[in-house]
């Protein structure tokens, strides 16, 4: 097999470490009526790359078997795209992946623990229970840099802060 063949070729511990480089493990709680309790868990899998780079992109679709290769933005820098995976069949292939071959940093393989985590309450339909739905709210708020959740900003959390604020204030006069 020539070199140019095996380049073409990517293995899992290729994926895993591009991954670990580029890649994100990402869940959103969107506020959507329609939804039993009014809210939507939007878990996802991303790698983001230049568009000159996409065809890399299209291999990790090609090698997964399912996923899309989108826009994800257009800025002075140009535009970048992105592999992901959305949907709990495919998500549970990922999570299946990930956990056969595992990542390399810290900081990723805490953010695929969470994420597979949410993934297992999903499977379990938790998703659809108030209980659950809290549940996946604290966990996916300890992912990546910390997103604010609007579904976790409810009048007794933003109570909750301002009586810390005032107490601060009190503490420090």
């Amino acid at each position: 097999m020539t070199a140019d063949n095996q380049q073409e070729r990517l293995d899992c511990k290729w994926i895993v470490g591009f991954t670990d480089g580029e890649g994100c493990f990402h869940v959103s709680i969107n506020k959507l009526q329609g939804m039993k309790l009014g809210w939507q868990v939007l878990p996802e899998f991303r790698i983001v790359q230049h568009e000159k780079d996409e065809e890399v992109l299209y291999k990790i679709k090609n090698y997964f078997k399912f996923g899309d290769v989108k826009i994800n933005r257009t800025d002075k820098h140009g535009t970048r795209k992105e592999f992901r995976v959305r949907g709990l069949e495919n998500l549970n292939q990922i999570v299946k992946f990930f956990k056969e071959n595992l990542l390399m940093t810290e900081s990723k393989r805490k953010n695929f623990d969470i994420f597979s985590e949410i993934i297992d309450l999903m499977n379990k339909k938790e998703h659809l229970t108030k209980k659950g739905l809290d549940k996946i709210a604290e966990l996916s708020s300890l992912m990546n840099r910390r997103p604010k959740l609007n579904y976790l900003k409810s009048s007794e959390t933003t109570r909750q802060t301002s009586c810390e604020q005032e107490e601060d204030i009190v503490r420090t006069a």
